[in-house]
C-alpha cells in the first residue's frame, strides 16, 4: 500500500508534483496566485460582525453543489460544506475532513480515515456511512449532477470499513481522484439533510463547515451565521475554532459597477467579478485586490468539430488565424488578465503552451477557407457555400462573460468578419446558454470549466465526454472525437507515476491545440476586491474565497 499522511499541519499532504515534460513545448507560467489577505485600511481588526459580500455570478438555482455543478454554487458553498481533502497554495493535496489516505500498488484501492468526533451542524456524526451516503447521491442520476458525477464515475464500491476507515474500490485507476475529492462540487454533507429530498436539500444543505445556511431571500441574499463548533479549519485556516466573524450577508448584485460603488461606499466588505478599470484604480486607493485564477481550463473560445462549417480543419484554423484577441485583451483588461495559448490554466503545472499555432496570418485564413470551397460571398461580404452561408452562431452567457470578455467577442466578430465568417453573437442568461448548448445550436462557444488539475483535459476533450451527464449537460463543447486522444487522455488519468502522467498531459495538450478546435484566450478571471476587512483569502482548491481568517476593521 502506498501510505499518505501526516501528524501536524505544517507537514501534512501528499503533493501531486508535476515535472516538466521533455521536447521543444513550451512550459506556461505555475506561479501561485495572489491570495494573500493584508489588512486594508487603518482599522483594528475586531471580533464578530457581519461581513457583506457582494457576488456578479449568477444566482444557484440550488445550494447544494451536487446538484448540476457550477462555479457560483462553489462560491457559496464553500462557506458551509467542505471535501475530504484540500490543496493548498503549492499545490499539494492536504487532509481535511480525511486525515490520511492509503492507496494500493494497482491504484483500485483507497483507504480514507477519518477525522474522529467531528459531527454535521444538524448533529448527525462524520462517518464512513455519511461518506457512503455522498457519493451515492453524486452517483444517482435523479441528483442531476454533472462535475461531481463525472469526478467519482470511477468509484465502483465503497465499504465503511468502520466509523472512521472508508474504502473506495476503483473500476479503473484513477489518477485524479484526490484532486477530484478536494472540490466543492464533491464536498461532504449530512446524509440527514440530502435524505430530506432536493427541494428542501438545495435550500439549505448541511455541512460541518465555519458559517451555517440561516435563510435565502431569492434574488436579493443568504444570511449565513458562525458555526460555534465548527473544529475541521482547512488549509489556508491560521487559527483553531470558529470564524472571528459572526454572520455573513452573500448579495446578489449582478452589475458590476453597482458593486463596485457598494464596496467604495462601504455597504460591503468584499465583491467579486470588477470591471478592469476597477481593479487598476484599486492599486491606488485603500483597497486590496486579490487575484486568484481558476485552475483546470483556460478560457476559451472553442470550435464545434461536430458539425459543419468547423467540421473541416481548414475552416476551424482560418477562424483562428483571424481572431486576433491579443490587442483586444491588452486594450479590454488593462493588464489583469495575461494571453495564453494553453488549454489549462496557468495554475496547473502542467500546462503547456504553443504560441506558434495562434500567429494571426489574414491571407492564411483567406487560403484555408478557398481550399475549403468557400469561395463565393454575397452583397454583405460572408462567404457562402452551395448555397450555404459561412454563419457561426456563438451564444454567449451574460452570467459567466463578463462585460470586457463581451466586448472582446465583438472585436473577434468584426476580425472574422474580414474574411468572411458571419459570426452571430447572442447574449442570453444561463439557462437559455445551456439550452443552446444542449441542442446543438453553436459553431463556437466559451464555456468555462473549472477542475482541479490536468484532468480536466479527459472531462473537457475526450469522446466519453460528448454523451451527457445526468443534468443533460455535456463539457465536450468542441465535440472532439479523436481515438489517440482518448487513448493518451485514459492513460494518464490510469498512471499513478507523475513523471509519466505529466509527460501524457503533455501530449495530450499538443494534440489538442494542433486540432485547431480550441482559441486560448486567458486564465478563468477571479478578482475580488476587499475593504472594510483583513484576512480574507481563498482556498486552493478551485479559489473560492473563505471567511475563517476573516475580521472586519471597522
Amino acid at each position: 500500500m502506498i501510505q499518505h499522511s501526516s501528524p501536524g499541519r505544517a507537514a501534512r499532504g501528499l503533493g501531486l508534483l508535476a515535472l516538466a515534460a521533455g521536447g521543444a513545448l513550451v512550459l506556461s507560467s505555475c506561479s501561485a496566485p495572489d491570495t494573500s489577505g493584508g489588512e486594508t485600511g487603518s482599522g483594528v481588526a475586531q471580533e464578530g460582525g457581519t461581513l457583506v459580500y457582494a457576488t456578479g455570478d449568477a444566482e444557484p438555482t440550488c445550494l447544494d453543489p451536487h446538484v448540476g455543478g457550477n462555479y457560483p454554487q462553489a462560491l457559496i458553498s464553500t462557506q458551509y460544506l467542505e471535501p475530504l481533502v484540500g490543496r493548498d497554495a503549492s499545490g499539494a493535496i492536504t487532509p481535511w475532513l480525511a486525515s490520511e489516505w492509503s492507496t494500493s500498488e494497482d491504484g483500485l484501492t483507497w483507504d480514507f480515515t477519518l477525522q474522529d468526533g467531528v459531527t454535521f451542524t444538524d448533529g448527525t456524526p462524520l462517518d464512513a456511512e455519511a461518506v457512503k451516503a455522498n457519493i451515492e447521491h453524486l452517483q444517482d442520476p435523479d441528483t442531476q449532477s454533472s462535475t461531481g458525477y463525472l469526478a467519482v464515475q470511477k468509484i465502483a464500491e465503497i465499504e465503511p470499513v468502520d466509523d472512521t476507515h472508508v474504502r473506495f474500490t476503483l473500476s479503473k485507476p484513477d489518477s485524479a481522484l484526490l484532486e477530484s475529492l478536494s472540490q466543492q462540487w464533491t464536498a461532504i454533507q449530512s446524509p440527514a439533510g440530502i435524505e430530506r429530498g432536493m427541494e428542501e436539500n438545495c435550500q439549505a444543505p448541511i455541512g460541518t463547515g465555519p458559517f451555517v445556511i440561516e435563510s435565502w431571500t431569492p434574488q436579493q441574499k443568504i444570511d449565513l451565521v458562525r458555526n460555534d463548533d465548527y473544529r475541521t479549519p482547512g488549509p489556508e485556516a491560521d487559527h483553531e475554532g470558529p470564524a472571528h466573524l459572526e454572520r455573513i450577508e452573500w448579495r446578489f448584485i449582478p452589475d458590476a459597477a453597482t458593486r463596485h460603488a457598494a464596496l467604495v461606499s462601504g455597504e460591503v466588505h468584499v465583491i467579486d467579478n470588477p470591471l478592469p478599470s476597477d481593479i487598476v484604480a484599486a492599486e491606488g486607493a485603500d483597497i486590496e485586490h486579490i487575484d486568484a485564477p481558476r485552475p483546470g481550463a483556460s478560457n476559451r473560445i472553442e470550435l464545434n468539430s461536430g458539425q459543419a462549417p468547423f467540421d473541416d480543419e481548414r475552416v476551424r484554423e482560418a477562424f483562428i488565424r483571424v481572431a486576433d484577441p491579443d490587442p483586444g485583451i491588452e486594450a479590454l483588461f488593462q493588464g489583469t488578465a495575461t494571453r495564453s495559448s494553453s488549454p489549462l490554466s496557468s495554475v496547473e503545472p502542467t500546462a503547456v503552451s504553443d504560441e506558434s499555432l495562434f500567429a494571426t496570418d489574414p491571407d492564411a485564413a483567406n487560403e484555408l477557407l478557398d481550399e475549403a470551397g468557400w469561395t463565393e460571398k454575397n452583397a454583405d461580404g460572408v462567404r457562402e457555400k452551395d448555397g450555404e452561408t459561412l454563419t457561426v452562431r456563438f451564444p454567449v452567457s451574460t452570467n459567466q462573460s463578463t462585460a470586457a470578455e463581451q466586448s472582446l467577442f465583438e472585436q473577434i466578430q468584426a476580425n472574422a468578419a474580414a474574411v468572411g465568417f458571419d459570426v452571430v453573437l447572442t447574449p442570453v442568461d444561463l439557462s437559455s446558454w445551456y439550452g443552446a448548448l444542449a441542442a446543438h445550436e453553436y459553431e463556437a462557444v466559451s464555456a468555462p470549466y473549472t477542475k482541479v488539475g490536468p484532468a480536466v483535459l479527459r472531462t473537457v476533450y475526450h469522446s466519453d465526454s460528448i454523451v451527457p451527464a445526468p443534468s443533460g449537460y455535456f463539457a465536450n463543447n468542441a465535440q472532439l472525437s479523436d481515438p489517440e486522444l482518448d487513448r493518451i487522455l485514459d492513460e494518464a488519468a490510469a498512471t499513478l507515476d507523475e513523471a509519466k502522467r505529466t509527460a501524457l498531459y503533455a501530449d495530450a495538450q499538443q494534440r489538442i491545440l494542433e486540432s485547431f478546435t480550441v482559441l486560448p484566450l486567458y486564465d478563468q478571471q477571479n478578482h475580488f476586491l476587499v475593504q472594510g476587512a483583513t484576512g480574507v483569502t481563498t482556498l486552493g482548491t478551485v479559489a473560492t474565497p473563505t471567511f475563517i481568517n476573516a475580521q472586519l476593521t471597522e
